[in-house]
């Protein structure tokens, strides 16, 4: 019975601390995002720069550059790579743009570089953009021909309106507007952080009631069990009402707009605002810090206002409506992987990796592979956790064999990547993923452990020609198939 109520507790926490942490000012955007991207955006457009015939020296660094610029999670990158993918872009730049976006964005390098040094920061950025182009092109290769088949249609539309369908002004100015409210919210700059106005609510139970969401949830950053806050409990309060309200609001509003509509944004826009707020209990009540971010997220949902009102109404119809879609595609979805998660951390022990990974052996390199697909963080969280490790004796190469696959291959993005793509094609990403992150960290292990650099080049040109081969004979394979 112990063991079951440490279970339950543990997913429990794991859901209750990402809900509260990590959702509101990141995958809430997010999704507003790939609703107007699937909306509002010509789908010519999409198909010009990441459809399947558009020239590879384009399509990929394009996607990678996108992907560079958002500071997101897997999770977070989901709705994106759903909202292009769905619009017509080729499986490869789509992937590409999956892998790259929480490995290798900008954020993510500066922290690592910040924290882990500058030589991490280096080969992820290097490797991400190799493997992340890399895996794209072996996708795109292995399943050309059910890509062709699905993009057939959108590139005969995209061929006739060529040339003549680029995206409306003010299109791109909402589309500027929610992306910034996703960078606000996520980046760790001063301005954001600095405190402009404080004040305190009284409440003399503000301190015990905090403990009590402590015994309950309990602090663990060994496993990255983050706790829940007076502040978390009820941003997750705020987030069940606009789904309550979101069902008829959002699910119905291609029907007409409707007063559940209006009390869905206007919650969704409180709770960003309340989500950037600095929250505390202490012993005189809740101690609350107005901070830049608290007015960055504020002047951001109050601007969208006036810029909605120039697009016709049903314009926006479908955008509130492609928004609720990919809600209910993914968020179900995520929920369950963020749980299932907490559940298996439970019976995993930090102590564990640190004795296998404190070589560069292919097992421990495996090691950070799997321990980033169950013992999952979210991005800036795996740095910290990763220097940690490295304290602890894990060897560099497996540190960035995790680094590498933390960010991609968490349990709740399989589920999420085989409802959008389809199960095979998901696995096959996974396990390319699983292998190139494997490489890598066997690759700069063996760097760091000083292998001459053309021992490395055999070794990474033999690799490179063994995956050759084995495309090879899948393409072989498929076209007598067809045949």
């Amino acid at each position: 019975m112990d063991i079951l109520v440490s279970t339950l507790q543990s997913g429990a926490a794991s859901l209750a601390s990402y809900l509260a942490a990590h959702v509101l000012l990141c995958l809430v955007p997010a999704f507003f995002i790939a609703g107007a991207l699937a909306a509002l955006v010509p789908q010519q457009s999409i198909i010009r720069f990441l459809g399947p015939d558009a020239p590879k020296t384009l399509s990929y660094p394009a996607a990678a550059g996108a992907g560079s610029l958002l500071a997101v999670c897997s999770c977070t990158i989901q709705p994106l790579f759903a909202g292009i993918y769905s619009k017509g872009a080729g499986l490869g730049p789509a992937i590409t743009f999956l892998f790259f976006a929480p490995a290798a964005n900008i954020l993510a390098l500066s922290y690592t570089g910040v924290a882990l040094g500058a030589d991490f920061a280096i080969a992820r950025i290097v490797l991400a953009l190799c493997f992340g182009v890399g895996i794209g092109l072996l996708m795109a290769l292995i399943y050309r021909r059910e890509d062709a088949a699905r993009t057939a249609n959108n590139a005969a539309f995209a061929d006739r309106g060529h040339g003549s369908v680029t995206i409306a002004r003010q299109t791109l100015v909402f589309l500027a507007v929610l992306v910034a409210l996703l960078i606000v919210g996520t980046l760790k700059v001063d301005w954001l952080s600095a405190p402009l106005l404080s004040a305190i609510v009284p409440w003399d139970g503000a301190s015990s009631a905090q403990a009590l969401l402590d015994r309950w949830l309990p602090i663990n950053a060994l496993k990255g069990e983050e706790g829940l806050s007076l502040q978390g409990l009820a941003l997750i309060m705020l987030l069940l009402a606009i789904g309550l309200a979101a069902w008829r609001g959002l699910g119905q509003v291609d029907r007409g707009v409707n007063r559940l509509t209006h009390l869905t944004l206007g919650l969704t826009s409180i709770t960003l605002v309340f989500a950037a707020l600095i929250v505390r209990a202490d012993g005189a009540g809740l101690a609350l810090t107005l901070t830049g971010r608290s007015v960055a997220v504020a002047l951001l949902c109050a601007s969208l206002i006036p810029l909605a009102r120039r697009f016709e109404l049903w314009d926006m119809q479908q955008w509130l409506w492609e928004t609720w879609r990919f809600i209910k595609m993914i968020f179900p979805l995520l929920v369950v992987g963020v749980f299932l998660v907490g559940v298996i951390r439970n019976f995993i022990e930090p102590e564990w990796v640190e004795f296998i990974a404190g070589s560069n052996t292919v097992l421990a390199n495996l090691a950070g592979v799997v321990f980033g697909v169950f013992m999952y963080f979210p991005t800036l969280v795996e740095v910290p956790i990763a220097k940690m490790f490295l304290s602890l004796g894990m060897h560099p190469g497996p540190l960035i064999a995790y680094l590498m696959a933390d960010p991609e291959l968490s349990l709740q993005s399989i589920l999420i990547t085989s409802a959008i793509i389809g199960k095979l094609k998901a696995w096959t990403y996974v396990g390319l993923v699983a292998l190139f992150s494997t490489a890598a960290g066997l690759t700069y292990g063996a760097w760091v452990d000083g292998t001459p650099l053309t021992t490395l080049a055999l070794i990474v040109g033999g690799f490179i020609l063994a995956l050759a081969v084995a495309v090879h004979l899948i393409e072989r394979a498929q076209r007598l198939a067809v045949g």
